[in-house]
């Protein structure tokens, strides 16, 4: 386990993660919770007294990487930007699986279940992730029926999203 101090970021003009928020982990510390590695992984642990677990660390180049900061994470914090908390990481192996909902749905699909369980394991998690970030069961049900269309779609990730926002902008 490490720990750690670091302040709260946030993205200006940064392509994809334009407008996050985030901390930075530098190089030497990831390293020690995951040696030679240079591609994002998971890990659990404490911000400030906040648990999280499954949270991802993305490598930004030169050894260093970033934890995005949700929604759910920054309220449990309770900190603003330029804030400093105190971190304990370690890295977590536990197996991402799909909303068991997800897979019901997916089974009255043949076809939808066996595109998605053909895609890669990192694009199954995009979905998994999405699909358990709903605030409300409404919201859960639209991104699993969303993803199902997808996969009949065989839509990737980035395709689904916009759909969804599309669908929202419209309506």
């Amino acid at each position: 386990m490490i720990h750690f101090d670091a302040i709260i970021q946030k993205f200006g003009k940064q392509g994809e993660k334009t407008g996050w928020t985030y901390i930075n982990i530098p190089g030497e510390l990831a390293a020690k919770l995951n040696p030679d590695n240079r591609k994002s992984f998971r890990v659990k642990g404490r911000l400030d007294a906040h648990g999280i677990s499954g949270a991802t660390l993305l490598p930004m180049g030169g050894g260093d990487y970033i934890l995005p900061l949700n929604a759910g994470m920054r309220k449990g914090i309770g900190k603003p930007l330029g804030a400093s908390i105190r971190v304990c990481f370690e890295i977590d192996r536990r197996e991402l699986q799909p909303p068991p909902e997800l897979m019901e749905c997916l089974q009255d699909e043949p076809e939808a279940l066996r595109i998605f369980n053909a895609l890669p394991k990192s694009h199954r998690n995009y979905y998994t992730n999405w699909i358990n970030a709903a605030k409300t069961e409404p919201t859960k049900a639209k991104r699993i029926a969303a993803t199902i269309e997808a996969m009949l779609k065989q839509w990737d990730f980035g395709q689904t999203v916009r759909s969804m926002r599309d669908t929202q902008d419209k309506a």
